[in-house]
């Protein structure tokens, strides 16, 4: 049995029972000499006499599948499931998998320290004091704000949790939305086009798919409030980031924040030039938490299909589910 591992965070020298467990199920275990997502032509060189592969974003395109004569199972160190071609894994019976929930309050941490730190400004605000700068700028407050979320999944919903505490008016809108949770936890169920004219914070929370790339677009930000602050932690390419950089030098929106790209890592983008820009460079579910509990899934995951166990987790092609 070899198994193909690309998450920057396993290392071959990395103690753990994920770890662990998975040295002891495999013959051999082959690690990513980068530190770094893989390319396609990176990647099918190592997938050479793979079974498996716990998969971080990589691009697992129909290139790399049809490349991968033995895989049977792609198991994804995380939710997402837009880097991988499901059609061209359902074609050859790869399975895939993935690891619904287990960051999500991680995901939700980051959402809300993006929020404070746009709010209050933090980022510049300690850079020039660091300078010797004593800016005592006004900032704003969250409480009793509108926050907009945009796809009520394991993240949406911990993003509102965080919201109560912050006494915040709760806007939701999302594919299927849980009513009974909403009515109960105090979320307001909005259609698109409300959430984005009343949030004063709009937060994405959703897949990136055909559906969804750009769902944020041109219009759709102009439609948002002045001064609004949009925050996206889920997937890059659910924004456009050029036209977002144009309303953001207008004055039209108040502040971006972005774990995500369109391109990953993300090269010369006009946005760092913005004082109200905070970036962070996906590292929304990089805590040890949520690590411990990623890999520990993943390996479940990858561990059960390759047994011929039924995996809880798998994802079908044409229909993924995403819990955000």
């Amino acid at each position: 049995m070899k198994i193909l591992i690309t998450p920057a965070s396993f290392k071959p020298d990395m103690a753990g029972p994920a770890l662990d467990r998975l040295r002891s199920f495999a013959d051999t275990l082959v690690f990513n000499p980068q530190k770094r997502p893989l390319s396609e032509d990176e990647l099918i060189p190592l997938l050479d006499g793979c079974d498996g592969c716990i998969a971080g974003l990589d691009p697992f395109s129909r290139k790399v599948i049809e490349n991968a004569q033995t895989l049977k199972v792609i198991s994804r160190y995380g939710t997402g499931v837009d880097n991988v071609d499901l059609a061209a894994a359902q074609e050859k019976n790869i399975i895939v998998c993935n690891t619904p929930g287990v960051n999500a309050q991680a995901v939700a941490d980051l959402t809300f320290g993006c929020m404070l730190s746009l709010v209050r400004r933090l980022p510049l605000l300690d850079r020039t004091t660091r300078a010797g700068q004593w800016d005592r700028s006004i900032g704003a407050e969250l409480y009793q704000k509108t926050i907009g979320i945009l796809g009520l999944g394991y993240v949406g919903k911990a993003v509102a949790r965080r919201a109560a505490g912050f006494s915040m008016r709760i806007l939701a809108c999302s594919p299927d939305i849980d009513s009974g949770y909403a009515k109960a936890n105090g979320i307001i169920p909005v259609d698109f086009d409300e959430l984005v004219r009343e949030s004063d914070f709009l937060s994405l929370h959703l897949p990136l798919n055909e559906e969804t790339r750009y769902i944020i677009s041109a219009d759709v930000m102009r439609k948002m409030k002045k001064g609004a602050l949009l925050i996206n932690t889920a997937r890059g390419g659910l924004l456009d980031e050029a036209v977002a950089c144009d309303l953001l030098k207008s004055g039209h929106l108040g502040g971006l924040a972005l774990d995500v790209y369109e391109t990953e890592p993300p090269h010369n983008s006009p946005l760092f030039a913005l004082d109200n820009v905070i970036v962070t460079p996906h590292t929304a579910a990089r805590t040890a938490e949520a690590t411990a509990a990623m890999a520990a899934l993943s390996v479940q995951n990858l561990i059960d299909v390759l047994s011929g166990t039924n995996c809880a987790c798998t994802v079908s092609a044409g229909t993924a589910a995403y819990s955000g």
